[in-house]
């Protein structure tokens, strides 16, 4: 049952198992990187408590020991101080260069452990395990990996391409219904932004994937990968085509900030409401027909997700506020910000030719909505 992707890079190049029964066969299918016996584990307290016993018994089936750190579970563990401790964790291991490192975890510990292995010893090699879907579909397939600023989200990292991805699917049927829509929010976004073929699958199938359906989730994640490693392929580094993963990415970093990297926002879910900003300000500029963004809402809403700014719980900055936070993406170049737009479902593109009015009434609009 089994899927691979492989993610072709020359000598960077690994492969995107994707299935159940992952964690069981760790050691046999991460044995062939290892010089010794023996692996460093950065994990969360939520994945360690559920499933680090099930990796160790898989790591342990080929002799293989570890030692594990586990850290705070949360957006907010991709900090300075959870950084500086899991390199110090590290070193204090003793990890060699030649060891690997297993980012075992969604998002945040992905790009947190990730970033360390870039940074320790000037590069040692890591394992990405991805226990969300988020993770599963984006994030652990590409190389970026990185911490976030007070400033803004993802500011400090590298780029820093994993040995291996182990994607075990049984995973995801302990996510809360909350956690796996949130990387659902990832799912949409290719479909939205090279695939309308896809989008349409997921209309009528995604549905059956979210209530457990095994196969419908195994499709979900090997598409979605199959379209991230394609991009990665091309522009590894972001210098173009990559730059379209970031549909929905701007306004949803700056949601983030406004709400203190909290559980009031989770990514996943700031990527869907970003994907549904980013088409109704190309609605508005006529690059699209409004019933472009009303049919991306219908799914979202459909599958019981968050598509708009009234479903943040509290308060948010004002339009201005916002527009400041926008400000200080990592996607501006020589002071003008980078949009991901659409002309329809399935045709995404790059530019900076937006009229910063046209923005600031799309955010306005969205914050009058809240009432």
């Amino acid at each position: 049952m089994n899927e691979t992707v492989h993610v072709g890079l020359g000598a960077r190049a690994y492969d995107i198992t994707i299935g159940p029964g992952l964690l069981a066969q760790a050691g046999a299918l991460i044995a062939p990187l290892l010089k010794r016996p023996h692996v460093a584990v950065i994990t969360d307290e939520n994945v360690g408590r559920l499933h680090l016993e099930t990796l160790r018994k898989g790591l342990n089936s080929n002799d293989i020991t570890l030692s594990s750190l586990m850290l705070p579970a949360g957006e907010a563990t991709k900090s300075w101080p959870h950084f500086e401790r899991a390199v110090e964790w590290l070193l204090e291991e003793r990890i060699e260069r030649s060891d690997v490192l297993i980012a075992f975890g969604g998002g945040v510990i992905g790009d947190l452990a990730g970033f360390a292995a870039a940074v320790l010893r000037r590069g040692i090699r890591f394992v990405q395990i991805p226990t969300s879907l988020l993770a599963q579909v984006d994030s652990s397939v590409g190389g970026k990996t990185g911490i976030n600023a007070p400033q803004g989200k993802n500011l400090i990292g590298s780029f820093h391409q994993p040995s291996l991805v182990l994607a075990d699917t049984d995973v995801l049927g302990t996510l809360t219904k909350r956690d796996y829509l949130a990387g659902y929010g990832e799912v949409v976004k290719y479909s939205l932004l090279g695939n309308s073929d896809f989008f349409q699958w997921l209309e009528g199938n995604a549905s059956r994937a979210a209530e457990g359906d095994m196969a419908a989730r195994i499709a979900i994640v090997k598409r979605s990968v199959e379209m991230k490693a394609d991009i990665v392929e091309r522009d590894e580094k972001e210098h173009g085509d990559r730059a379209l993963l970031n549909l929905g990415h701007t306004f949803c970093h700056a949601l983030e900030a406004a709400t203190g990297y909290s559980d009031r926002l989770l990514h996943g879910e700031g990527v869907a409401i970003g994907c549904a900003l980013a088409f109704e300000l190309s609605a508005r500029m006529g690059l699209c027909s409004q019933e472009e963004p009303s049919r991306v809402r219908a799914h979202l809403r459909e599958m019981g997700m968050k598509v708009d700014l009234s479903d943040i719980a509290g308060d948010l900055p004002d339009a201005e506020a916002l527009m400041r936070i926008m400000a200080q993406d990592k996607k501006m170049m020589g002071g003008v910000l980078s949009y991901v737009l659409v002309r329809g479902i399935g045709d995404a593109f790059v530019t900076s030719d937006v009229d910063p009015e046209m923005v600031r009434g799309v955010l306005q609009g969205a914050l009058n909505a809240r009432g």
